[in-house]
């Protein structure tokens, strides 16, 4: 019941205005996942940056299982296999951004789309933490159990291979 595992990698690149360049951003997705992206929508008003509430500003791809881990081990190959201790948070989850998409490998450039960055964020969990998310008796993850940044940081060094700064 220890042993972490990848819950799932979000893909996600924020455009901040809707029209052809969201349209973009769905396509490069679309094109290193083989899967359908959703369009993320602004929560808030931002008057100064053009935005209101409701708007699609950006697009998300959400991968599980073999699919993660794949596009995981693809995606930390474009970053060298390093990551800074700062990218991890409290409960073990990290983040990391990709300048470039044709940096992952078997990504042709296409002029069409441009060059665009997008952001990869990584959720990890141990076997049980469905029971904070199931629809009935929901309960709260013990702290004894929660992941913490240095097990993740163990974790991605033993499963990827990855130097942590």
């Amino acid at each position: 019941m220890q042993q972490i595992r990848v819950e799932k990698v979000t893909l996600n690149i924020g455009v901040g205005q809707a029209g052809e360049e969201l349209k973009k951003a769905e396509e490069i997705l679309r094109r290193i996942t083989n899967s359908k992206p959703v369009q993320t929508i602004c929560k808030v008003k931002q008057p100064t940056w053009g935005i209101r509430e409701g708007l699609p500003i950006g697009a998300k791809v959400t991968l599980r299982g073999a699919k993660a881990m794949e596009f995981l081990k693809n995606a930390l190959n474009a970053k060298d296999r390093q990551l800074k201790a700062s990218s991890f948070d409290s409960l073990g989850n990290f983040g990391f951004g990709v300048k470039e998409y044709i940096d992952l490998s078997g990504v042709k450039y296409d002029p069409k789309l441009g060059m665009k960055g997008f952001d990869v964020l990584v959720t990890l969990e141990k076997p049980g933490y469905r029971v904070k998310k199931r629809k009935k008796q929901k309960r709260k993850i013990p702290k004894k159990h929660l992941i913490r940044k240095e097990e993740a940081i163990e974790f991605l060094k033993q499963a990827f291979g990855v130097e942590v700064q």
